[in-house]
């Protein structure tokens, strides 16, 4: 295991998988004893497909949320423009099976509640918003295969209408009238912001770097689950501990699915990703692969504290990448994030949408866009 690995291991950024599960005597009723979970994950093919158990519940969900952007027509149609079905919905399908999860947990028989969908919408809502800021601070010109806000309308008005977003989303929030989740929902929005000026920094100590990359990458892309399958799991349990199950299953899950995206910048071309390879390098930013691979070719931190300014760097730094190991230990450092989210998800009374939890970490790290 390499010295950043050991690191992470000791600060406690990835967990221990194999340790038992401790829990207080009067809860350990209601919770579940947690399975040995092997680097394979899990293939049963018993578990159930994300996908299809919420498919009906996603069928309109971006309509719906158009419906929560009433406005005049300019703004409405760069409101709407993201909002066009064509998403993978990643972040509601998550949310929307934690809820039914956390509700068979409870004896509620898994029905989804009609708070726990808004929140699956608002969830989306704040992912969108963020999507058209960073595409304004990046100077990005494309983003899920087609032109981005700010390239069609203006640096501008994109930013008015990711501002627009997050207050109809802040509105939504607000209407379900649970003052816990709209302060834990806040959360995410504080951590997408001092996630974004984590972004604009490195740090000089190599070991230092790779926390605040990681710290970085659960501002900007975990908290979100995290917080929003927190959110749901509020509104139909007062147990603290389900509520740490659910937000820690978000959590690394999140943190997995951004190391995935990492990788997917080395190894995806740009007609596959949706957005031109190396697009990090050429941002400026060192992730997981480069510095894994930083380890191997030292001339790499320079590199990494110029944020690849120099003529050449880019190609440089992506070729010591794929000379080095830093893809594979980044996609071994997902899978242990993984684990841990088959770990804590585990814990909860078995269910199809549980299962479709536990699948859905092999999905996220065979996806390849």
């Amino acid at each position: 295991m390499c010295t950043y690995m050991e690191v992470l291991f000791q600060q406690g950024h990835v967990h221990s998988f194999n340790k038992p599960v401790t829990l207080s005597r009067h809860r350990c009723k209601y919770l579940y004893s947690t399975p040995r979970v092997s680097c394979s994950l899990h293939s049963d093919a018993k578990l159930k497909d994300p996908f299809s158990l919420v498919q009906k519940d996603l069928q309109n969900i971006y309509d719906d949320i158009k419906q929560l952007l009433v406005s005049k027509a300019e703004l409405k149609a760069l409101c709407d423009y993201y909002f066009d079905g064509k998403g993978k919905a990643f972040r509601p399908m998550i949310v929307i099976l934690m809820a039914r999860a956390c509700n068979v947990h409870s004896n509620k028989e898994g029905v989804l509640l009609p708070a726990q969908r808004s929140i699956a919408m608002i969830s989306e809502m704040i992912h969108t918003a963020s999507l058209v800021h960073d595409d304004v601070i990046d100077d990005s010109d494309k983003r899920r295969g087609k032109n981005t806000i700010n390239n069609v309308w203006g640096e501008r008005k994109a930013i008015l209408a990711g501002d627009f977003i997050l207050s109809a989303a802040s509105m939504a929030l607000a209407r379900i009238g649970n003052t816990t989740v709209v302060s834990v929902l806040s959360q995410v929005i504080e951590d997408l912001v001092r996630g974004e000026f984590m972004q604009l920094g490195s740090k000089e100590n190599e070991n230092e770097r790779f926390k605040h990359y990681l710290e970085k990458t659960f501002k900007k892309t975990a908290s979100l689950i995290a917080n929003s399958c927190k959110a749901v799991s509020i509104l139909v349990n007062s147990d603290p501990e389900v509520h740490e199950i659910a937000y820690q299953y978000g959590r690394n899950v999140g943190i997995a699915f951004q190391l995935v995206d990492d990788i997917l910048d080395f190894t995806s071309n740009a007609n596959c990703l949706g957005k031109p390879s190396a697009a990090d390098l050429k941002l400026g930013l060192a992730t997981g692969p480069v510095l894994f691979a930083c380890q191997q070719f030292p001339e790499l931190h320079s590199m990494i504290m110029r944020r690849f300014s120099s003529d050449g760097d880019v190609d440089r730094a992506w070729q010591y990448v794929l000379k080095s190991d830093g893809v594979e230990q980044t996609n071994y450092l997902a899978q242990h994030y993984c684990q841990e989210a088959i770990r804590q998800i585990s814990r909860l009374r078995p269910s199809s949408e549980r299962d479709a939890l536990i699948r859905l970490t092999e999905l996220v790290l065979r996806r390849d866009k």
